[in-house]
């Protein structure tokens, strides 16, 4: 593509460059090793009152590293699973793992046991981290997979003592949040260091070319596939975010707020990577579905940055308490993962005084490609334009590159884009061209100034007699009807129209009716857009980040009011 095939350049927030420099890191292992480097004594994760600074993850991700090249005897490139929420045992696992040479799969805590059987056979995992309240569902399953080696660990095993030994008592015990299990040759997380401080792990060269991490994506729509992110995937997709938002971050002194999982690209990018290379401090919320615990957390801190989904803000948003939260140095906050919707982002920037900036990406872009400038006055309803070193295209079913403002799929290359899914060369096929296209499934448009909207999913638009019905603009509108808390849409099969609209509410008044929602719609859609179904629920099926799971809502129900 040529510069005239390429308006956003133009529109460029002042001093990010068009392009990056993707060697100047040769993996995230070095990424780490600069950052500690320059930043030892500043803080890098917090958890439950314990912060691990810099120096304290490079010393335990060498031991961690250590470990498993010296006493599991673990070979470059074997794959660790790490089926951890957001506690302090996760970056010292993943940095470990890495600096070994080893591949990542991160592995969701809330799996089923189908679901983890899945993941552990596909990837071929040797070995796996496990938090002791999900380890049960791993011994449902362990037999049936290849892993050879089980490290167990408890939420408080990295807080000090005595809160250590307290939080771990109290959830078992008290809580009684881990169910019993039983894995014969299981060590403890603690053991794994303390064994790991015996020896040096030997220096391993990596490169672009090597595979961090398998993320498996998928899981929502058939079987869920890893996507091949290699060191150069990462490093590139972290230089890239980092040049976007370079003029407005301060060295050594931002703190991030990562609700979103570090097992989601997401978190593992934008938050870890991303801040670790500005010397940021993370600070990691383990359970954020707590509404009043994550806003006592939130209260207790001074952030300077957030990013998280929609249903993450709108949860905050109508938490009490969440208005007494000091937001006077919060500067930024991102939303991606789904669509923004318009009503949240007003009331966030009403509350907050801070516009949240809608990004856009995918697992298989590791996930940034595109972002809005961070000065936006206001909320634009764009996912903004692409980030340096990549170019977006829409396209028609034909693969024909379609001219501004028409609506197609939208297409992405760049440094960022995975290498493949693993061992699937087919699905592979489907995805990405020989030019190194990405055809990514989304419906979109770009504007003259190189502004990109999401329209939908291809999969997930209604077809209401013909016309196209895109469920983000039924629920932008329906969630901004007074009363109304959160809403989803999805298309349900009807005899005279082929698809009908259906509306799912989350009520915020109880007394709201589907009439009001009828005759609100009524008033900002046209008559073929208009929900045929309205029904209520106390809440929205979501996946573990907080996206809403719309084939979980598709069962016929009779219409509401």
């Amino acid at each position: 593509m040529n510069n005239q095939e390429r308006p956003w350049l133009a529109h460029y927030p002042a001093g990010v460059p068009a392009q990056i420099d993707i060697d100047q890191f040769r993996s995230i292992a070095q990424v780490l090793e600069t950052a500690c480097d320059r930043f030892a004594h500043r803080p890098a994760f917090a958890n439950m009152g314990r912060t691990l600074t810099y120096a304290d993850i490079d010393r335990l991700s060498r031991r961690f590293a250590a470990y498993l090249l010296n006493d599991l005897k673990l070979a470059r490139g074997d794959r660790v699973a790490i089926m951890l929420p957001n506690v302090l045992q996760y970056p010292v696992a993943i940095f470990g793992a890495l600096r070994a040479g080893l591949t990542v799969v991160n592995t969701n805590p809330l799996y089923t046991a189908r679901e983890l059987r899945h993941q552990l056979h596909d990837a071929g995992v040797s070995a796996i981290v496990v938090l002791d309240n999900f380890a049960a569902t791993l011994a449902e399953v362990l037999h049936d997979t290849p892993v050879r080696h089980v490290i167990t660990t408890g939420i408080g095993d990295l807080l000090a003592a005595p809160k250590s030994a307290l939080v771990n008592f109290v959830i078992k015990h008290i809580k009684k949040m881990v169910p019993a299990y039983r894995i014969d040759h299981a060590v403890r997380f603690k053991t794994v260091l303390a064994r790991g401080a015996r020896s040096t792990p030997p220096k391993i060269d990596l490169g672009h070319a090597d595979i961090a991490f398998l993320q498996y994506t998928g899981g929502t729509t058939g079987v869920a596939k890893g996507a091949m992110l290699t060191h150069g995937n990462l490093v590139a997709n972290m230089q890239q975010a980092s040049a976007w938002i370079d003029r407005d971050v301060r060295e050594g002194e931002e703190v991030i707020v990562t609700a979103i999982p570090l097992y989601h690209i997401f978190a593992l990018t934008a938050n870890c990577l991303v801040f670790m290379k500005f010397g940021g401090l993370n600070h990691l919320v383990t359970n954020p579905r707590d509404m009043p615990g994550f806003v006592k957390i939130l209260r207790g801190i001074r952030m300077t940055a957030i990013t998280g989904v929609n249903t993450l803000f709108n949860g905050l948003l109508n938490t009490p308490g969440f208005d007494k939260v000091d937001f006077s140095a919060l500067h930024l906050t991102l939303g991606g993962g789904t669509a923004v919707q318009r009503s949240v982002a007003e009331r966030w920037k009403k509350v907050t005084g801070v516009t949240l900036v809608e990004a856009y990406g995918l697992t298989e872009t590791s996930p940034a490609a595109c972002m809005n400038p961070l000065d936006l006055p206001e909320y634009n309803g764009s996912i903004g334009m692409p980030i340096p070193s990549t170019d977006v295209s829409i396209r028609d079913d034909d693969k024909n590159v379609l001219p501004e403002g028409q609506v197609g799929e939208l297409c992405v290359r760049g440094p960022q884009v995975m290498k493949g899914y693993w061992q699937r060369p087919d699905e592979t096929a489907k995805v990405l061209d020989d030019d190194g296209w990405l055809y990514t499934g989304d419906v979109a448009r770009m504007d003259g100034n190189g502004y990109f909207y999401i329209v939908d999913r291809k999969k997930d638009m209604i077809l209401v007699s013909g016309f196209n019905v895109y469920p983000n603009e039924i629920e932008d509108v329906v969630a901004q009807c007074p009363g109304v808390l959160e809403a989803a849409a999805v298309g349900i099969p009807d005899e005279k129209s082929g698809e009908a609209v259906k509306i799912v509410v989350v009520r915020k008044d109880p007394n709201l009716t589907a009439e009001t929602i009828r005759a609100y719609a009524r008033e900002n859609l046209t008559g073929y857009k208009l929900p045929k179904v309205i029904e209520f629920r106390d809440a929205l099926p979501k996946s573990n980040v907080g996206k809403i799971l719309r084939r979980e809502l598709r069962d016929p129900v009779k219409p509401a009011g």
